[in-house]
Formats: structure tokens, sequence, C-alpha cells
């Protein structure tokens, strides 16, 4: 990245880990975290994140405690370019130039028509030094769900799937619980926790009743995604209050864009899961895999549909991560 100083990667750092800290409570606004190194001081550093929706962003919350003294002079590090409009907050830019602060760093830049290059613009239109792309690629996949949405106007879409070493979902006559250990189970509400919606075909609703809801145990309680089940819930399921939705699943994502939905997670089951798998409409897919084998062809399968009919058809994706969890893998893959 041209611009850069010794120590820069250092801060963005810090900020990605304050962004990290707030996701899955400020959507749809992105979650951004921001450092403010001292201009007086510079072993003084002070950092800030997204405050829920209606709240400040985390350039605002980061100068606010730095204070004039050390915002004056300072360099400014935020994941996310700077906002250059009013919506529910005043412009960023405008807290920034106002603080006084001599240079700015901005991971990667916002593709929401109302940023799109202005906050940049902004900024250096009243003399600040800014420099575009450090950590671009770690801030990219971590801000992943909001820009496909403001890009494309639909969710990130992440297909969650559980399974045995052998493929396989559940026995012939359809039990299944518990496939995975508790770590892995406890993951799965973290993974909701991060998502702004949860959907289930309406065959899983009849089949488990599940509430859909995430349950992490000690703290504040969590915010809950909204949850959307294909078809019609009986009406006593759990899963109520649900939005019911039908069509084709190109028409479900953009119904979930409107409404403000940056990361869907889809938790199947296996009909649903091959719908998004063979439409291509999956970004993500996170597979727990337990140390369980059910030794034969007749369980039941990850997917419940036609496969890639030769190899040459076979969909490939990339290792984003392997992760153990108590007994349990965890593995993400790009699609």
């Amino acid at each position: 990245m041209d611009g850069a100083e010794s120590g820069d990667s250092t801060y963005m750092d810090q900020a990605m880990a304050a962004a990290d800290a707030v996701r899955g409570t400020t959507s749809p606004n992105p979650w951004v975290g921001c450092v403010v190194v001292s201009g007086a001081d510079p072993t003084q550093v002070f950092e800030g994140a997204t405050a829920p929706p209606g709240g400040p962003h985390a350039e605002v919350t980061a100068l606010n405690r730095a204070g004039e003294r050390h915002a004056r002079g300072a360099t400014l590090f935020t994941t996310l370019e700077p906002c250059s409009h009013h919506g529910r907050t005043p412009p960023c830019t405008e807290a920034i130039i106002a603080a006084g602060v001599a240079r700015v760093v901005i991971g990667v830049e916002d593709p929401d028509p109302k940023v799109a290059g202005s906050g940049v613009a902004a900024l250096r239109a009243a003399g600040i030094e800014v420099a575009v792309g450090l950590g671009e690629a770690d801030v990219t996949e971590q801000l992943a769900p909001y820009l496909k949405h403001r890009r494309t106007g639909l969710p990130w879409v992440v297909l969650k799937m559980a399974a045995s070493l052998d493929g396989r979902t559940a026995a012939p006559d359809g039990t299944s619980r518990w496939i995975t250990g508790e770590e892995a189970r406890r993951d799965v509400h973290r993974l909701r926790a991060r998502s702004d919606a949860v959907l289930v075909g309406a065959g899983t609703i009849r089949a488990d009743d599940p509430e859909l809801t995430v349950r992490l145990g000690d703290g504040p309680a969590p915010r809950q995604p909204l949850r959307v089940v294909l078809g019609e819930a009986p009406p006593g399921a759990k899963v109520h209050p649900a939005l019911e939705l039908s069509g084709p699943l190109e028409d479900v994502l953009a119904e979930l864009g409107r409404r403000g939905v940056l990361q869907l997670l889809v938790e199947g089951g296996a009909s649903v899961a091959h719908g998004f798998h063979a439409a291509g409409l999956v970004d993500r897919y996170v597979l727990y895999l337990a140390p369980v084998l059910f030794g034969g062809d007749d369980g039941r399968p990850l997917f419940a549909g036609p496969g890639a009919g030769t190899i040459g058809e076979v969909r490939r994706g990339k290792l984003v991560s392997v992760e153990r969890l108590g007994d349990d893998l965890r593995v993400e893959v790009t699609a």
C-alpha cells in the first residue's frame, strides 16, 4: 500500500479487533473499528467501534476518547472509508476534519453509493493525508457480508451443516441428535449471533421444531436474528414469530436484502441446502464434522438432490480454516 509507515499494520490489526468485538450488533450498518494514535504523544492510542444503529460510528467514538489534545495532528486508522453523508448521525469526515487529524489510513473503500470514494475525497480536499488499502485482504474478509450487500443488494449466504465423517446427517430412520458435541453446538450459536437472519425449510420445522434462537449462556442477552421459514410453519411451532417466504430462492434473497439482512445463515435441511448449493447462491460453507461413522450408504446425506454428473462439474472452493472444537472439526470453505 502506498503511504504505509512502520507500525501501521499493528494499528490496523487493533482496529480490526475492535470491529470484530461488535460484529452482530451493528447491522444494517457495517462493523467498523478505528484507532487514533495521538498527535501530541504517539504512545497514547485510543480506539472505537461502531455502535448499534443510531449510535456513533467508530471514528467518532475513537476521536471522543482521544479528546482535543490527542486528536489534533493524530493519525487515524479505520477499517472502512469514513462516511461523508448525513444519515442517523453526521458525517464522520466532518468530525475527522474538525478534530484536526493529520493523517487517515483506511482498510477498504466503502462501496455504498452514498460514500464510494467521497469520504476519501473530502478528507484530501481538507488537506489530510489519506492512504487506502492497508490490510485490504483481511478487512475485506471481515466485512464481506456488508460489502456484498452494498454492491448487490443481496445478503452474504452462509450454509451451515453438521455431519459424520462419512458425510451423513442422520440415521436411515431420521434420528440424528446429537451428531456433534457441545462445543460445536455452542459455536453454531455464535454463528447465529453474527447473522441477521436464520433460514430453514418448513420440513425441518415439522420434523425437529427448532427455536432457531441464540443461546450463549452468561452475559447480556444477545440480539436475536430474524427467523425465516421457506414455506409455512405449523401455527404452534417454536420458530414463531417467523417470516414465511416462498418462491425462487433468488427472490427470497432479494426480499431479505431489502429488509437489511447482511448475513443469512442457512441451516437446512438437506433439500434446502441442495437448493442453495445447486443454484450457486452460497458464499461460505461451514461444516461441522463429528468423529462418527454410520458405515453405510443408507444414512441421510448432506444434500438431497442430484449432484455433479462428472468430476469436471464438481464445484471446488477454497479452504478458509479448520478448527478443532472438542472432538469435532469446524471446516470453513469459500464457494
